[in-house]
C-alpha cells in the first residue's frame, strides 16, 4: 500500500500550470517538522491536479498550513549535464486539507491585491 499523509506548512506560493487539455496543475514544497523544535523540517515536494489544484491556487501562500493525503512517488531522470541518474520523491496529493486558510482574494499582501497600485 502506497499512503502518504502529512501536516506541515507551505514553503513558496504554488506554481499553476493550464494545459490546453483543460487539466490544471499545482506544484509546491511543504515543511513537515520532526520531533525535537531544533531539528530541521523535513520537505516535501506536492503535485495536485484538477479541482484539487484549483483549490490549492485559490487559497495557499507560503506559510499556510496544509494537510496533504496522497501517495509517494520517486521520479527520476538523466541529468543532462553529468549523465548521472536523478531521483526526487513527490508526493501526488488527492486530498487537501486547509488548516485556517483565506482565499487569496482576501489576502491585503498579495501581488493580485496590490496590482492596481501601477
Amino acid at each position: 500500500m502506497n499512503s502518504a499523509h502529512i501536516v506541515g506548512r507551505v514553503g513558496q506560493n504554488p506554481e499553476i500550470r493550464y494545459f490546453e487539455s483543460g487539466r490544471v496543475l499545482a506544484k509546491f514544497s511543504i515543511a513537515v517538522n520532526r520531533n525535537s523544535r531544533s531539528d530541521q523540517p523535513n520537505w516535501f515536494a506536492v503535485e495536485l491536479w484538477g479541482k484539487t489544484a484549483e483549490v490549492a491556487a485559490n487559497y495557499l501562500r507560503k506559510g499556510s498550513t496544509v494537510g496533504i493525503s496522497g501517495s509517494l512517488n520517486l521520479d527520476e531522470w538523466t541529468d543532462p549535464n553529468t549523465g548521472e541518474i536523478r531521483s526526487k520523491s513527490i508526493i501526488k496529493g488527492r486530498r487537501l486539507e486547509l488548516f485556517g486558510n483565506k482565499p487569496v482574494d482576501s489576502l491585503s499582501n498579495t501581488s493580485a491585491a496590490n496590482s492596481n497600485d501601477f
